[in-house]
C-alpha cells in the first residue's frame, strides 16, 4: 500500500478574479497532515476567499487538491454566520440535526442528546443546550459552530477567524481544542487568523498572503513578531496601489 501523501491540501497557482481584479494571484501553498496551518495577512489579502475556494464555493483558476486518507469529511466555521431570531431552534436542537433521522421538532433522541451534551462540554457550554440559537452572543455562536464543525471528526478542518468576539476564558478553550486536535494527528486544520499571539500559541505553519504568498514557513521561525513587523508593510503598500 502506497504512503499518504505528506500534504493533506495541495494548492497550484490559484487565482480568483472579481471585476476583472485578482483577489488571489498565483497562490500555491502545501498544508501538511495533522498540523495546524494559518493564514495571516492585511484585511483585503484574500484569506476568507482562499478558504472558499478550498470549500469549492467560488469560481478559480488553477489546482486545489485534497488528498484523503479517510472518509474525507470537513468540518468548517465560517467568519459570519446569520441566524434568523424567528427561528425555533435551540442550540441543542442545532447541533443534533445531523444526528437524528426524525425531525428535531419532536424530540432529541437519547443518543442525540448525549452526543450534544459532549460537544457542548467539549467547547465550555455545557449549560446551553436549551437556549435559542438565536439568542446566544456572537463568541457563543462561534463556540457552537466550532462543535458542530467537530462532529463528525473532521479529517479537514477550515475555520475563519475562529477567535473573534471570544473572551479570555474562550480563547484558552479554542487553544486547547487546537491542540488537543495537533497532538492527536488526525485532524488538519487551516486557520484564518489576525491574533498574532495565539499563531505563536498553536501553529505550526503560517503563511503571510497579501494576494499573494509574501511569506511561509514554520512558526518558530517565522515567529509572531516577525509577522508582526510585516504585516504593517504590506498594509500601507496596499494604500500605495489604490
Amino acid at each position: 500500500m502506497t504512503d499518504a501523501p505528506a500534504a493533506l491540501v495541495e494548492i497550484d497557482a490559484l487565482t480568483v478574479r472579481r471585476h476583472q481584479e485578482a483577489i488571489l494571484d498565483g497562490v500555491t501553498l502545501r498544508v501538511r497532515r495533522g498540523g495546524v496551518h494559518v493564514i495571516v495577512g492585511p484585511n483585503g489579502a484574500g484569506k476568507s476567499t482562499l478558504v472558499a475556494a478550498m470549500l469549492g464555493e467560488i469560481a478559480f483558476d488553477g489546482r486545489i487538491a485534497l488528498n484523503w486518507s479517510g472518509a474525507g469529511t470537513i468540518g468548517y466555521v465560517p467568519q459570519a454566520f446569520a441566524v434568523d431570531p424567528t427561528l425555533p431552534v435551540t442550540v441543542a436542537d442545532f447541533l443534533a440535526l445531523t444526528r437524528q433521522r426524525r425531525p428535531v421538532c419532536l424530540g432529541l433522541t437519547a443518543a442525540a442528546r448525549s452526543a450534544v451534551r459532549r460537544l457542548l462540554d467539549r467547547v465550555g457550554l455545557a449549560d446551553l443546550d436549551r437556549r435559542p440559537l438565536a439568542a446566544l452572543s456572537g463568541g457563543e455562536l462561534r463556540r457552537v459552530l466550532l462543535a458542530h464543525a467537530l462532529d463528525p471528526a473532521p479529517e479537514l478542518l477550515l475555520l475563519d477567524e475562529p477567535a473573534a468576539g471570544l473572551d479570555e476564558a474562550a480563547m484558552r478553550i479554542l487553544d486547547g481544542i487546537l491542540l488537543d486536535l495537533k497532538r492527536g494527528g488526525e485532524t488538519t486544520v487551516v486557520m484564518v487568523s489576525h491574533d498574532l499571539e495565539q499563531v505563536r500559541r498553536v501553529a505550526d505553519q503560517v503563511t503571510i498572503l497579501d494576494r499573494r504568498i509574501v511569506a511561509e514557513g514554520a512558526v518558530d521561525i517565522l515567529g509572531a513578531d516577525g509577522v508582526r513587523e510585516l504585516l504593517p508593510t504590506l498594509g500601507e503598500r496596499r494604500k500605495a496601489r489604490a
